[in-house]
């Protein structure tokens, strides 16, 4: 069975304390959930259309356990400590190749 991949790229992030507050509580979230955080910091580089801003990266070992990470109690109360309009990001679940 393929591993999964959530892939979270920041555009902006207007709001650091809100972020960093749902951090501490989005981490263990997905851990407790399966997940491990492979990349959580800025690029070395970017190229292209690429933006210096936070890139995450957690692994899984199946489709259905990332899918269900972002619908656990704990990552829903880390995502109402992050509030609305305090980042601007882009969220995607991948299944990795066999």
């Amino acid at each position: 069975m393929p591993k999964a991949y959530l892939v979270v790229t920041y555009r902006s992030v207007n709001n650091r304390d809100a972020w960093r507050a749902y951090s501490k509580l989005a981490g263990p979230a997905m851990a407790a959930a399966g997940g491990r955080v492979l990349i959580g910091n800025k690029p070395a580089k970017t190229y292209e259309a690429g933006l210096n801003e936070i890139v995450v990266l957690i692994e899984f070992d199946s489709l259905d356990k990332a899918l269900a990470a972002y619908d656990t109690p704990a990552y829903k109360e880390a995502l109402k400590v992050l509030g609305t309009g305090n980042v601007e990001r882009d969220m995607r679940v991948l299944e990795g190749v066999a």
